[in-house]
C-alpha cells in the first residue's frame, strides 16, 4: 500500500510488487491443481477478486493507482524470467479465464421474524446493527419475504454474541463448517464439477459472479 501511495504522489510510470507466486492466479494453486497465471486483469477485476477473498493484492493498494492510471505488475521473485501479471484500466480480457475463490470455515445464519412480518427495512436494520456492533463481516447474504440468511467467517465468540442479541426478536438457525465457492466469469462447466457430491445450502448469481455455500463432501 505504501508503494502505491508513493507512486500516486510521485506520478510513477508503474509499480511492481514481488510475490512467491508466478503472478496473479485464477485460483489458489494449493487447492486447485489446474491453476493458471493471469497475464492481465483490470483494476476493477482485481478489486472484485480481493473482495471475494483472493489474497495476493489488497484493494487499498489498487485504489490510488487506479485514480492516476498507474499500471501494477505482480512479479515472481523466484522466477525473474516469468512475465508478470499486468493490472491496469483495460477490461477487455477480464472474462477470458474463469476465476475461482474457495473460502473455508464459513457459518450460515438464517434469521426469521417471529410474527411472520416481512424481513424488510425495520427488521433488517436491527440485524445489521447487531452485525456491525460485533464486527461481523458478511461474505454473502440473501433475503426472502420472512427470512434473511447471511454467511460469514467462522467465529464462535461473535456468533454467540449475535445470537444473544437477536434471539428475543427472531427465530435463528445456523450451520457451521461450510465452504463458500465464488466463480467469476463461469464457463458453464465449473459449477457442476466443483459442487459434485456436496450439499448446497445457498446459491446466488449475477451477470459476472456465481456464489455457492455448501458443505464439503464426506471423505
Amino acid at each position: 500500500f505504501s508503494a502505491a501511495v508513493f507512486a500516486y504522489v510521485l506520478q510513477a510510470e508503474e509499480v511492481c510488487v514481488w510475490k512467491d507466486v508466478p503472478g496473479l492466479m485464477n485460483c489458489d494453486p494449493r487447492i486447485f491443481s489446474d491453476a493458471v497465471k493471469l497475464d492481465h486483469v483490470s483494476y476493477n477485476e482485481a478489486i472484485e477478486l480481493a473482495f471475494y477473498g483472493a489474497s495476493v493484492i489488497h484493494p487499498k493498494t489498487l485504489q490510488p493507482l487506479r485514480k492516476k492510471n498507474i499500471p501494477l505488475k505482480v512479479c515472481a521473485f523466484y522466477a525473474l524470467e516469468t512475465p508478470p501479471t499486468l493490472i491496469d484500466a483495460n477490461e477487455e480480457n477480464d472474462a477470458d479465464v474463469p476465476k475461482i475463490i474457495l473460502k473455508e470455515y464459513q457459518t450460515l445464519l438464517s434469521i426469521s421474524s417471529r410474527d411472520l412480518s416481512f424481513m424488510a427495512e425495520g427488521n433488517l436494520k436491527t440485524v445489521f446493527s447487531a452485525f456491525s456492533k460485533y464486527k461481523v463481516h458478511i461474505n454473502l447474504m440473501q433475503n426472502s419475504a420472512v427470512s434473511f440468511s447471511v454467511c460469514f467467517d467462522e467465529n464462535r465468540e461473535k456468533l454467540e454474541a449475535v445470537l444473544q442479541s437477536l434471539k428475543e426478536e427472531f427465530i435463528l438457525k445456523y450451520n457451521e463448517g461450510l465452504q463458500l465457492l465464488t466463480i467469476r466469469h463461469d464457463n458453464g462447466r465449473l459449477l457442476q464439477k466443483l459442487t459434485q457430491g456436496k450439499q448446497i445450502y445457498l446459491s446466488q448469481k449475477n451477470r459476472t459472479t456465481l456464489q455457492v455455500l455448501m458443505r464439503p463432501a464426506e471423505a
